[in-house]
């Protein structure tokens, strides 16, 4: 027997920021970047809704992307002093990931990292607080998942948080928000929704539900992706990269992900290299290399007229290249030196991801080291 899940209570579409009206409580944190949301007016409107609602509201403002440990630590102290009932995560990954960790040590104060980090660390919330995700940004697909990714700054990586405790109670997925989202954040974004969706259908947990959830998120990112960059004011495109991320979220959290997360994870620890960048510069490798122990591949290259698993590999280079991703790490300026210092460690720290076990094929730590190896010249993967 196997449960769905995902957060209880979704609302889509262009105007669905307005049901924020219709929320019942007392108080709200809303925990954000900051910049983009305060420009773009998205913030006023939240706190406009909030103000009809009668809740009385604070922000935790200046999230950073990939947020520390730090960082989540004075949020959860900004917390304890207003005492809120809902949390609110607006804007991109970074903003919601780091409000579901600040909840979590609102909700437990004694709570370590350590614990934190665990599958399945996190004890039961809502005890004081429910959360709402309203994300800015299509690609995480944060606001239905069981997942936050923080950083340790100390050591450079990025852990994600895995627990079912951490879905959101209510999202919001609303594509008018994404209009002012640059180029570059659309295309790294969006890649890293069609990696989520990509992931999940070739994971070793067979879900009939995630299989559809993962289609329809592929389908809608490679009809929509280019036209998004392209014309930001298309809120059609736009909803649709917001729902397909939001499909993406759906499938990953009921089957997971694998080594194109496990990697990615290092990447931006260390380097700093926009998540969903380096998904997008690592995803065909792996579709390469997994391709020796799943058929699964050649299942999704019928989505984009193809046949083949490389087919399949070679039509998310071609999307990536349409949109104006690098294509390989060295494209992103890291130097060659730099990134053979790295790789031991990257490569360690990879193996013990959470993502690892979900990976259609059981990768050692030798065929690891081999795949950032490729990934610095966009070698082709071939073992």
């Amino acid at each position: 027997m196997a449960k769905l899940f995902g957060t209880p209570e979704l609302y889509h579409g262009a105007g669905s920021l307005e049901e924020l009206k219709n929320i019942k409580g007392k108080k709200a944190v809303i925990v954000t970047g900051g910049s983009s949301v305060v420009k773009n007016g998205t913030l006023a409107k939240v706190e406009a809704y909030l103000g009809e609602a009668g809740i009385e509201y604070c922000v935790f403002s200046g999230v950073e992307a990939d947020p520390s440990i730090d960082t989540v630590k004075r949020g959860a102290e900004m917390f304890n002093e207003f005492q809120p009932d809902w949390v609110i995560g607006l804007g991109g990954c970074s903003a919601i990931d780091a409000g579901k960790a600040m909840w979590a040590l609102y909700e437990h104060p004694d709570l370590t990292f350590e614990q934190m980090v665990k599958v399945c660390g996190i004890p039961p919330l809502r005890n004081k607080a429910r959360f709402i995700a309203i994300p800015s940004t299509s690609g995480t697909g944060t606001e239905i998942t069981a997942l936050a990714v923080i950083t340790d700054r100390e050591t450079q990586v990025k852990y994600p948080l895995v627990s079912y405790e951490l879905l959101p109670d209510i999202a919001i997925v609303d594509g008018e928000l994404c209009k002012t989202m640059p180029a570059s954040v659309t295309a790294n974004t969006g890649l890293d929704a069609l990696t989520h969706s990509v992931e999940a259908y070739v994971s070793n947990i067979d879900d009939n539900y995630a299989d559809a959830f993962a289609k329809g998120g592929i389908s809608l990112i490679f009809d929509n992706l280019k036209k998004a960059v392209d014309e930001p004011e298309n809120v059609t495109s736009r909803q649709n990269m917001h729902d397909a991320s939001c499909l993406g979220g759906y499938a990953f959290t009921n089957a997971w992900l694998g080594i194109a997360h496990s990697m990615a994870h290092q990447i931006g620890g260390t380097f700093h290299i926009p998540h969903g960048c380096a998904n997008a510069i690592v995803l065909p490798s792996v579709v390469r290399f997994n391709s020796v122990s799943t058929g699964r591949y050649a299942d999704l290259a019928h989505l984009v007229g193809k046949t083949t698993s490389e087919e399949f590999a070679v039509a998310i280079e071609d999307l990536r290249s349409s949109v104006n991703v690098a294509a390989c790490i060295k494209d992103c300026g890291v130097a060659e030196e730099d990134w053979n210092r790295e790789i031991d460690r990257m490569a360690e720290a990879a193996m013990a991801d959470p993502c690892t076990s979900f990976n259609p094929r059981v990768i050692t730590l030798d065929e690891m080291k081999k795949m950032f190896a490729a990934v610095y010249n966009g070698d082709k993967v071939a073992f």
